[in-house]
């Protein structure tokens, strides 16, 4: 407080001075100056000098005296009516004090203020980032624009779906980011702000590769204080679902086409038996085959149907042991020879395999070998020839099993489907017919309950060659020991 007196007063007589100084130089004036003698101009800017400095020192009395005043109020609020200060003295420093109090309550106050605005600024900056974060994690697209249709946000999936930088497109108009082949959905978010339509689904076909995929978008038009503040795009890609749901459909017309020709056959011959038109034994004898064949068939085509359900739900009982390849391979070829026989097809086995031991579930195996054995039959023309082989690879540990035909083939761009679910060759559709699930219980049973891999080569007009791969028993018992 000393330091600050001792600036005032210096500066107040610095003050007066030069005004001093100036009222003397103004009092002889400019043209009389030099009529004045040089010690009578001395005497009077030294005489007006003194009079400012003791002017500056009363002043900074008067200055210590309040500054006091007011210190003594703050610290003891000892200003009463008999402490000896004048009453109008002691009114100022409560004014002082009452003024500095509420500056200080002011400036409190507006700190208070401004804390809690950047809080709030922070909260909100972290719940922008962590909105955008999980807006970044979708696997679906995802698309904001501004009120003016400009580019707010992009992240990775709508970059790759509409090929441009999320970064660089920021702020820029969405017709221009995503170019005219997308016009569509431009549009539709435009009509979306114009309608102020809170939300609307719409499928929409992008061209990705050389296959056009179709997205479910819906669209939110998002509004703030009645106004439109923008529009958020999601895009959700529902090719495989459409297609899944259209296998399903096949599907179901396809089974329900196998499960009728079995039925209507079994109805037909069992109504001949009870009309009497079988009237001797040998023909009894045809119908109850008849009806013995086709029931055999309709079970092997709903085991079908409840085996793969079975084993994707992790439902099916297995019972492995050691088993014979060969042995196998044998007994399905005894089966299938008949139904070969009818076509004039030839079918032959490879030589006997020394040690071809799997730890398998023999049924399950079974059923995979005449499956492979069947279809080979089937797609294969009259006269053809099908032929089955093991080969055992002792220093991998694993048989192979491949059956071979002379068949119709299958095209290249559709070999790596034809282990899916209800999947036909839609070539070979007229060729035979079933329900595209036995090469997709194959796959299940050797690859998910056996542990072993499938496999197919396919020339179309030449033939094709399906099998499999399993681990050697003794492999198996070096694993577990």
């Amino acid at each position: 407080m000393r330091r600050q007196r001792g600036i005032i007063w210096i500066a107040t007589a610095v003050a007066f001075a030069s005004l001093a100084a100036a009222a003397a130089t103004q009092l002889v004036g400019p043209t009389r100056e030099s009529s004045v003698p040089a010690p009578l101009r001395l005497v009077v800017y030294c005489a007006g000098a003194v009079g400012v400095i003791v002017l500056g020192i009363g002043y900074g009395r008067l200055a210590a005296a309040v500054t006091s005043a007011v210190a003594r109020l703050k610290a003891n609020q000892s200003l009463s009516s008999d402490g000896g200060l004048p009453p109008a003295l002691r009114a100022m420093a409560e004014a002082i004090e009452n003024h500095f109090e509420d500056r200080d309550r002011a400036t409190r106050q507006i700190q208070s203020e401004l804390k809690d605005l950047e809080i709030r600024s922070q909260l909100a900056e972290r719940e922008r980032q962590h909105t955008e974060a999980i807006l970044y994690s979708l696997r679906d697209a995802v698309v904001v624009v501004d009120g003016s249709d400009r580019v707010l946000m992009a992240n990775g999936p709508a970059a790759r779906l509409f090929g441009f930088d999320p970064e660089t497109v920021r702020h820029e108009p969405l017709a221009e980011a995503v170019g005219a082949a997308h016009a569509e959905f431009v549009e539709l978010l435009r009509q979306s702000r114009r309608s102020r339509t809170e939300a609307t689904k719409r499928e929409l076909q992008f061209l990705q590769g050389d296959r056009p995929h179709t997205y479910e978008t819906i669209i939110s038009c998002v509004q703030t204080e009645g106004k439109v503040s923008g529009v958020v795009a999601v895009l959700h890609d529902i090719t495989r679902e459409k297609e899944v749901a259209q296998m399903k459909n096949d599907f179901v017309s396809h089974v329900s086409h196998e499960l009728k020709t079995p039925l209507a056959s079994i109805t037909a011959y069992s109504e001949m038996l009870a009309d009497g038109e079988a009237d001797d034994e040998e023909t009894r004898k045809e119908f109850y085959g008849v009806i013995q064949s086709q029931a055999q068939r309709l079970n092997r085509l709903i085991e079908d149907i409840l085996n793969v359900s079975r084993i994707e739900s992790g439902l099916i009982k297995v019972n492995k042991e050691p088993a014979s390849l060969t042995i196998l391979i044998e007994e399905q070829m005894q089966m299938i020879r008949s139904y070969a026989d009818e076509k004039s097809i030839t079918v032959t086995g490879g030589r006997p395999i020394v040690y071809d031991q799997v730890y398998v579930d023999k049924d399950m195996i079974c059923q995979v070998i005449i499956n492979l054995l069947s279809n080979a039959v089937k797609y294969t023309p009259a006269g053809g020839r099908v032929t089955i082989g093991t080969e055992v690879d002792e220093a991998a540990g694993f048989v192979r099993v491949a059956v071979t035909d002379t068949g119709v083939g299958i095209p290249e761009d559709e070999v790596g489907r034809v282990f899916d679910k209800f999947y036909r060759v839609a070539a070979n559709n007229k060729q035979a017919k079933g329900t595209g699930l036995g090469l997709n219980l194959v796959k299940q049973i050797v690859e998910k309950v056996h542990g072993g891999r499938v496999f197919v080569t396919s020339k179309v007009g030449v033939g094709s060659t399906f099998g499999f791969e399993l681990p050697l028993a003794r492999t198996r018992e070096a694993a577990l020991v």
